[in-house]
């Protein structure tokens, strides 16, 4: 299977669960006409993955993208350091949702799914010297919402109520499930 992405993250959950991942991405503007929140996501996942699809047509191709939202707002991955401090001052204290959508293609299949989760996550109350303390340590520079929950991020996290992997980048539940439905079964996805 090609994994439509960089991350490290997604490879891993992808690969932990037994598929076997190469990973090619494409350039793709990462925006989107759509209305809803949950559609901009998915149809931005869906381009990225579909623009390496288009490469690579007998091949079952996943990419996906996630997002933080709070108070309508969709929050992605900070633009600087200013920018990571003033996220993780919104999150302190509150709750808010991460949204991940996924796609899988394969064109010589006419296989094209493209489906979401959402995962309510709390943060406790964050002081500055916390927040400036993970800057520090570079990880929220390349994450939505600033934070890495399977990383130092998670000393900020009160609670999760959803599926933690969503929150990570990939929600394989909820992905494992909708491709059963294609008739492939967790002893086969070795062989996508």
């Amino acid at each position: 299977m090609i994994l439509a992405s960089k991350s490290p993250r997604r490879k891993e959950i992808l690969e932990d669960t037994g598929f076997k991942i190469q990973i090619i991405s494409a350039q793709v503007e990462e925006t989107s006409s759509k209305d809803s929140i949950t559609d901009k996501i998915m149809d931005i996942a869906r381009k990225k993955t579909m623009a390496v699809a288009k490469m690579h047509p007998d091949e079952f191709v996943v990419g996906a993208d996630t997002i933080v939202e709070v108070d309508g707002k969709i929050i992605g991955k900070p633009k600087n350091e200013d920018d990571a401090f003033n996220t993780l001052k919104i999150l302190s204290g509150r709750e808010h949702n991460v949204i991940t959508a996924y796609s899988l293609i394969n064109l010589s299949k006419k296989i094209d799914i493209t489906d979401y989760d959402i995962t309510k996550v709390s943060f406790r109350e964050l002081s500055d010297n916390m927040i400036k303390w993970y800057i520090s340590t570079n990880e929220p520079m390349d994450k939505a919402g600033s934070y890495g929950i399977q990383g130092k991020g998670a000393v900020f996290v009160n609670g999760i109520n959803g599926d933690f992997f969503s929150v990570m980048g990939f929600p394989i539940g909820k992905f494992v499930e909708k491709i059963s439905q294609l008739g492939i079964e967790l002893k086969e996805i070795e062989n996508i």
